[in-house]
């Protein structure tokens, strides 16, 4: 798809600085950018690239001030990272094409979809579910019966939803990830075995949620897990069962969150995060890489580093002395 200047700034809501007839048809980075692409300058640790680019348009926030003649025509815009992301989604929502469904698939006659879904091939749709406007399901997802799922969603290719689960509306599942499978949850018996404990409660997922590949978010064996509004997890991360997840919380990969703990509101889990079960975290709280928690976090908005995580300034002073004691 090919873009003038003139009309991305009209797409954006922002101005054209330079030849507006300027053309792109791809997006790259600042420091890779050629003639007949878009990039988008955000951080100022790559300001330098700004004079050296040659793409043909570039995209900067409306107070940006150069202090070096710029050969890209600019387009201004309030933050150009969060237009950027617009533009892609404008660009994305250009490029789809629905239809009712392929007939390599399976869908139940007690299921109903709504307007403009589109359903790819060898998609299974149970008994007695619900599929929102507009929503698209790529090719080999499988939906189990009673599922209700909202409008404008993305399933993409290998999906599990498990029967009876809930997801809202604009929710993101991306390839392979599984929504709804059994919880680890086993008794110890007298003679040192196990006995598995079944789960018949379900997952419940807000609205404007992004869920990465190979992530699995557990059933409750009674009552939900649910992810709230706004939640961005990464790939290969583990949810377990009656894990809360408050909204516009971000976590990232390798991250697991273990039975019946509660994370809060606007909380960043940064990559390989432990926490273990039946822990209760306060909303703004970040727990830096490879964090283990095993006790509550009561405190909102604090950092934490370390297994056992603690303070972030209490482990950098701790680690200071360490690291001195072992010079001596």
């Amino acid at each position: 798809m090919e873009l003038t200047a003139r009309q991305l700034a009209e797409v954006l809501n922002g101005t054209v600085e330079g030849n507006p007839q300027a053309k792109v048809s791809s997006f790259a980075k600042i420091e890779h950018g050629k003639p007949g692409q878009l990039c988008f300058f955000a951080n100022p640790k790559y300001e330098h690239y700004v004079y050296t680019s040659k793409a043909s348009v570039l995209l900067v926030n409306s107070d940006f001030v150069p202090r070096e003649p710029v050969t890209p025509t600019l387009v201004r815009v309030e933050n150009a990272y969060t237009a950027l992301a617009d533009l892609l989604g404008y660009m994305a929502k250009q490029k789809k094409a629905y239809r009712r469904h392929r007939g390599r698939c399976r869908i139940a006659w007690s299921a109903k979809l709504g307007r403009k879904v589109y359903v790819g091939d060898f998609v299974t749709i149970g008994k007695d579910c619900r599929i929102g406007d507009c929503t698209k399901i790529h090719d080999n997802v499988t939906i189990g019966a009673g599922t209700r799922i909202g409008s404008n969603c993305i399933i993409y290719p290998g999906v599990h939803i498990f029967p009876g689960m809930v997801i809202g509306d604009r929710v993101i599942l991306h390839a392979g990830c599984i929504i709804g499978d059994d919880g680890f949850g086993n008794a110890p018996q007298p003679d040192g075995s196990w006995r598995k404990i079944e789960h018949v409660g379900n997952v419940v997922i807000g609205n404007d949620v992004e869920i990465g590949s190979n992530t699995t978010v557990d059933r409750a064996p009674m009552e939900s897990t649910i992810i709230e509004d706004g939640v961005r997890i990464d790939n290969l991360c583990q949810i377990a069962h009656n894990v809360v997840v408050g909204e516009n919380t971000a976590i990232a990969a390798l991250s697991g969150i273990a039975g019946s703990s509660k994370i809060g509101k606007n909380c960043i889990l940064a990559g390989q995060v432990g926490v273990s079960g039946h822990v209760t975290v306060a909303d703004k709280t970040t727990l830096a890489a490879q964090s283990g928690v095993i006790g509550n976090i009561r405190k909102s908005g604090d950092v934490y580093f370390g297994s056992p995580a603690i303070l972030h300034r209490t482990f950098l002073r701790a680690y200071a002395k360490f690291k001195r004691s072992g010079e001596e």
